[in-house]
């Protein structure tokens, strides 16, 4: 009996982790379409506009995004130890082919995570660490947070408006409370900075934003 209930209870836990996976992969396409929509917008010229990130334009954020999802998916698909899944191209100032290319990166990811069954799939995460891997609903949830970011840095950079959904930024939050906030965000291309202060009755999003490092205030310098 005691057999049975062990197998009962393993059973439903697994339940409980394959739909907190599919509710985060949903989370996780809401961010990147939401991404998607904000880069169909460039126009000629955008790709050199300053963004929140400190040293990158438009075109190394765009970059650096297109990158990402093309990692991610390799290594959803048992692929992401190769260092070349990673590897950012230039864009030059080519506006229609950094959106077609960001487009494509962005169906390609979210096609390999639609492919992830089990939430404790390994992931090689190369730009995080070689010393281990991390499990699927781990390494989805960086995905997740990134996309979240960026879009807002994304929609500041362009001056357009970015509302996610409440239900994203429910998803978000946790994400961006878990990540370590120590020396390795002053590093070199980090994506996020150390955290900032987050005074009382912030909203969500500027809460996210300012834990890692965001200044929901941040416009770009005037010319």
């Amino acid at each position: 009996m005691k057999s049975a209930g062990r197998d009962a209870a393993h059973a439903a836990s697994a339940t409980t982790e394959r739909a907190d996976l599919d509710r985060l992969r949903k989370s996780n396409a809401r961010a990147v379409r939401d991404s998607v929509t904000l880069v169909n917008r460039l126009a000629p010229g955008d790709l050199a506009r300053p963004t929140p990130c400190a040293g990158w334009d438009l075109a190394a954020l765009l970059g650096h995004l297109t990158a990402q999802h093309q990692g991610f998916a390799a290594a959803a698909l048992g692929r992401g130890r190769d260092l070349a899944h990673w590897a950012v191209r230039p864009l030059g100032d080519d506006v229609p082919l950094a959106a077609m290319r960001y487009r494509h990166a962005a169906e390609d990811v979210l096609a390999a995570f639609a492919t992830v069954a089990d939430p404790d799939l390994p992931f090689a995460l190369p730009e995080f660490t070689t010393d281990r891997t991390f499990p699927a609903i781990q390494a989805i949830g960086f995905h997740l947070i990134d996309y979240v970011v960026h879009s807002w840095d994304l929609a500041r950079s362009l001056d357009l408006c970015y509302d996610p959904d409440p239900e994203l930024l429910d998803a978000a939050l946790p994400i961006a409370r878990a990540v370590p906030d120590g020396a390795a965000r002053l590093a070199p291309g980090s994506s996020f900075r150390p955290g900032l202060p987050v005074a009382e009755g912030t909203g969500t999003l500027d809460r996210i934003l300012a834990m890692l490092g965001r200044s929901p205030d941040w416009r770009a310098p005037a010319c």
